[in-house]
Order: C-alpha cells, then sequence, then structure tokens
C-alpha cells in the first residue's frame, strides 16, 4: 500500500511536470525548425491582411516611469532625445515617482515634460495612469493639445539606439496595434547578471520569436512596448496590479488584438547583478504570473467557445513551472528515483533531457557556451531563492516591489 501511494504521487507530480516541459520544448523547436514568421493569426480567422501603408511619421509619446531611479533615469532619456526622428513627431515624459531634487532638476533641463506625482502606495500602472491623465488634459510641454499615435513604455534604465523609433515606426505603418521590442542586456558585469540575460533571451525564443513564428501573439515583458495611443488610453486605467504586463496582455488578448514582437529593434535593459535583486525580481514576477493565472480562468469558458487561441495559450503560460526550477525539479527527481526504482526514475530521465534540449535550442547560439556552461555554478543559489519566493507569494497582494539598480 505504502509504495502503491508512493508510485501515484511520482506519476501526477511527474504528469504536472510533464506539461511545463512539453510546452518549452515544442515552441524551442518551433523556433528553430518553422522559419517562415505568420503575421497575424487572425489572418486565418477573418480574411482579413494587414494593411501596408506609405511611410508616414507617426507622432510617438515615449514614457518613462521612474521610481527611485536616479542612477539611470537622466543617462536614459537624454540618448532618447538623440534619435534619428524627426523631433516634432514624439515627446518624452518622465514619471518621477521619490526621485531626488536634483535629478528632477537635470530633467527639468531637457525638452521633455517632467511629472512628479505623490502616491501613497506607488506602482508602475499609476504612474502611466497619472501620465495619461496629465496629457488628455494638456498638461505637455509643447504648443497644443497633443495628438499622438503610438505610446511606447520604457523603464529608466532602458537605452535604446538612435534609429529605434524609424524602426518602430515601419512596423506601426504595417497597422500593428501592439509591438513588443527585443529587450536585451547591456550589462555582463557578473555570473548572475549574465544568466539573468540569458534567461531573458530564452524567454524571448520561446515566448516571443516562436509565438510569431506560427500566428500567435508575443508576450509582453514589462518595457520596450509600444501600443496605439487611442487603445492605451481606453484600457490604462483598467490595471490595478504590479504586474501590469500581464494585465496589458489580458487585455489585448480579450480584444483580439494581436501583440507583434520585433526581434531587430532593441531595447537594452540593465540586469540584475546581485542574489538580493535577483530575489526581489522573481518575487515579483512570480506573485504576478499568479495573480494573472486566477484572474484568466475565469474567462476560459468564452475564450474555447469564441475559439480565442491565444487567450488560451496565455491563460496555459501563467501555470507553467519557472524554467530555472524546472532544472533542479527534474534532476532532483531523477537522482531520487534512481535510488527508490531505476524504472520509475527514467520518465524523470526523459524529463530532465527534455528540459536541458529545450533551453539549450531557446538559447542564441552565441551566448552558449559563454553565458551557460561558463556561468552555470550560480544557478543553484539563484534557483534556492525561486524557492524561498514561493513562501513570500501572496496573490492579493498589489504593492509594488521595486528592484533597484545596484551603485
Amino acid at each position: 500500500m505504502f509504495w502503491h501511494t508512493i508510485h501515484i504521487i511520482d506519476i501526477l507530480l511527474w504528469l504536472l511536470t510533464a506539461c511545463s516541459v512539453a510546452y518549452i520544448l515544442l515552441f524551442a523547436l518551433v523556433s528553430i525548425l518553422w522559419k517562415k514568421r505568420v503575421s497575424d493569426f487572425t489572418m486565418f480567422l477573418t480574411g482579413k491582411v494587414l494593411s501596408m501603408r506609405k511611410k508616414d511619421y507617426f507622432s510617438y509619446l515615449i514614457l518613462y516611469p521612474a521610481y527611485n531611479e536616479d542612477r539611470v533615469i537622466v543617462n536614459s532619456v537624454t540618448k532618447f532625445i538623440s534619435q534619428y526622428y524627426p523631433y516634432k513627431n514624439f515627446h518624452v515624459a518622465v514619471i518621477s515617482d521619490h526621485m531626488q531634487s536634483e535629478t528632477n532638476q537635470k530633467l527639468s533641463e531637457l525638452p521633455i515634460t517632467l511629472f512628479q506625482p505623490v502616491f501613497e502606495k506607488s506602482s508602475k500602472a499609476k504612474a502611466m495612469q497619472y501620465a495619461i491623465t496629465k496629457v488628455e488634459s494638456g498638461e505637455l510641454n509643447i504648443d497644443g493639445k497633443p495628438d499622438f499615435d503610438y505610446v511606447v513604455i520604457l523603464d529608466a534604465d532602458n537605452v535604446v539606439e538612435p534609429q529605434f523609433l524609424d524602426r518602430l515606426n515601419e512596423v506601426c505603418a504595417k497597422g500593428y496595434k501592439a509591438i513588443q521590442c527585443h529587450r536585451c542586456a547591456k550589462n555582463d558585469d557578473n555570473d548572475i547578471a549574465v544568466l539573468d540575460g540569458v534567461s531573458e533571451e530564452i524567454n524571448n525564443t520561446i515566448f516571443r520569436k516562436a509565438h510569431n513564428r506560427i500566428g500567435l501573439s508575443s508576450a509582453l515583458i514589462g518595457s520596450g512596448m509600444c501600443f496605439d495611443y487611442q487603445w492605451f488610453k481606453n484600457n490604462v486605467f483598467k490595471l490595478s496590479t504590479a504586474g501590469e504586463d500581464r494585465e496589458l496582455e489580458a487585455l489585448l488578448l480579450k480584444q483580439k488584438v494581436y501583440i507583434r514582437y520585433e526581434p531587430d529593434i532593441h531595447v537594452f535593459d540593465e540586469k540584475v547583478s546581485n542574489q538580493e535583486n535577483f530575489q526581489k525580481q522573481r518575487l515579483r514576477w512570480m506573485t504576478a504570473q499568479i495573480q494573472s493565472l486566477f484572474n484568466l480562468l475565469p474567462y476560459i469558458p468564452r475564450a474555447i467557445s469564441t475559439m480565442n487561441l491565444d487567450f488560451i495559450d496565455k491563460t496555459i503560460q501563467q501555470a507553467l513551472i519557472p524554467r530555472s526550477m524546472l532544472v533542479v525539479i527534474t534532476l532532483a527527481m531523477s537522482l531520487l528515483m534512481t535510488v527508490v526504482s531505476a524504472i520509475w526514475s527514467i520518465k524523470w530521465w526523459c524529463l530532465f533531457l527534455g528540459t536541458c534540449i529545450a533551453l539549450y535550442l531557446a538559447t542564441p547560439k552565441q551566448l552558449r557556451k559563454h553565458s551557460i556552461f561558463g556561468k552555470i555554478l550560480s544557478l543553484p543559489k539563484l534557483v534556492w531563492k525561486m524557492v524561498l519566493n514561493i513562501l513570500k507569494i501572496d496573490r492579493k497582494n498589489t504593492d509594488f516591489i521595486h528592484t533597484s539598480h545596484d551603485k
């Protein structure tokens, strides 16, 4: 009876883990085997083709929600305003939340709009809502009431190339209402920063590039995002948690708005480089994932009845086990079951192998040897931090968890 119970638990745990492994392995294979990119899955359902307009210079509102970001914000904004794009067609607004007066003074000397709200409880969603309220009331440092076509969301540490808006404009001209740019690491100063950057590239491959390859929407990532201004204005006030990117995804997919991923438009993001910040960042992400899952589940019956595959896929994503934890779980269970029963362990070794293959295929070729195999010793400590985070998750908590930048 005892071994029968253990066997049932083993099978149930294996099935739960196998679902996550199968998902990431499927899309890792798609990323290398399915070369042709499908522009829009709704094209198959409705017969509509995206418009191909001649080049227009759309107008862009660039928002920098900046909470306690004194070290990086001035540099990021200064570099952005040097865009090779008609100056009259974009405007930068910084939402300065809990930043020093010296930083605000430097920002006020730049040709941008500086908002300085006072929130009892800060969040990125509140900062964006505040900015849109001010924009709509005409409180910008430009002549007349602004009429923007698109809004771009950037983090305070994000740095972009001078051609960023020009390249983005070419994509917007095709008719997309939601675009996720390629966020990539701008620092690799230690093992943690390297692994954080590699983790992001794996996510880019599985949840963005591979999804677009077969016509599914890309996942959003929190910054480097571009939205149709009218859509954003009408939906930003529906955000209520610290996982604003997942909320935006849900709103887009409920409305069947396709999310385009642009791998060639880079947004350079500063990766965390110490264990404390890594733990804070992952706690925020894991909390947002659990909150998103519970928010999406009630809409699944309608998504199934309306064949909203993007929404169904997004819900499945929220139930997946984090990739680094998959490595540890499958390896630990493989070793344990080898001791308990060699026959029982075979299925776990297959999962461990599948996980390794998926992560290897999803890692860009130029990063495989240098980044993964050279830094792998840092992984156990980081995974342990993620395990500790599970004990801290409160799905009802909406407080903003700030990840600071190292000095």
